[in-house]
């Protein structure tokens, strides 16, 4: 899989024993040892996936995350020794994909590395317009009134689950399964990126008019929001 990782670590020997594993899987990558040096390698250079951790001098990796978040959905894994559930909640809030705690063998970051790439590239040709929306799959992007509204990539798996599968409930851990495509884990960050998309969709997130809850089945994306001829 060709593509490039920036590194945000202080921790030099544990960076550079990333970047071996994976250089070896054909993954090129770079090294940030702070979120300032990351921030600026971003502004000249692109990158697929950003791995971050928490614990930074200077700037730390909520403060990098929700400043990245303002213009760019690449996608973030956290890796970082504190597990608390008040830290996770908030890194993904903040717009992160992933977290991951400290320990870890470096092959199963790997993977997870690449399941994220492979899902953030998996497209079709289908558009969702819904609203003044429009949710480009193939373009992994959205926008409203021609405006991109900037997702976390995340986010727009949710969403777009959601979306092409309009009028359908699912529960929590449905859309866990699918979107996460693992049966097992913290379900509860689903609750997390809906109120991260209404918060950016829905003009009264209280009272949502697309992504809709069914008491006692889930959510579900309201069929009755998109235009006709909206999906092709």
């Amino acid at each position: 899989m060709t593509a490039r990782v920036l590194i945000v670590e202080d921790e030099r020997e544990l960076a550079e024993l990333v970047q071996i594993y994976l250089q070896n899987d054909g993954v090129e990558s770079s090294i940030a040892g702070s979120a300032e040096q990351g921030l600026s390698l971003l502004d000249s250079e692109t990158f697929d996936l950003i791995i971050l951790d928490i614990n930074l001098p200077g700037m730390d990796g909520f403060d990098f995350v929700q400043k990245l978040r303002r213009t760019s959905s690449t996608p973030v894994i956290i890796v970082s020794a504190r597990e608390a559930d008040e830290d996770i909640v908030m890194g993904l809030g903040m717009g992160a994909d992933e977290f991951v705690t400290k320990p870890f063998a470096p092959k199963v970051l790997v993977a997870r590395i690449r399941a994220l790439l492979r899902r953030s590239r998996d497209g079709s040709t289908t558009v969702v317009r819904f609203g003044p929306f429009q949710l480009d799959i193939n373009g992994y992007t959205l926008t409203r009134d021609g405006e991109r509204v900037v997702l976390s990539s995340k986010e727009f798996e949710v969403l777009r689950h959601l979306a092409l599968h309009p009028g359908r409930a699912m529960s929590p851990h449905q859309i866990y399964s699918e979107v996460w495509q693992n049966e097992f884990g913290d379900v509860t960050s689903v609750a997390v990126y809906v109120r991260r998309i209404r918060q950016k969709i829905e003009s009264d997130p209280r009272r949502p008019l697309y992504v809709q809850t069914i008491h006692g089945s889930g959510y579900r994306f309201n069929p009755d929001t998109i235009q006709a001829g909206g999906a092709v």
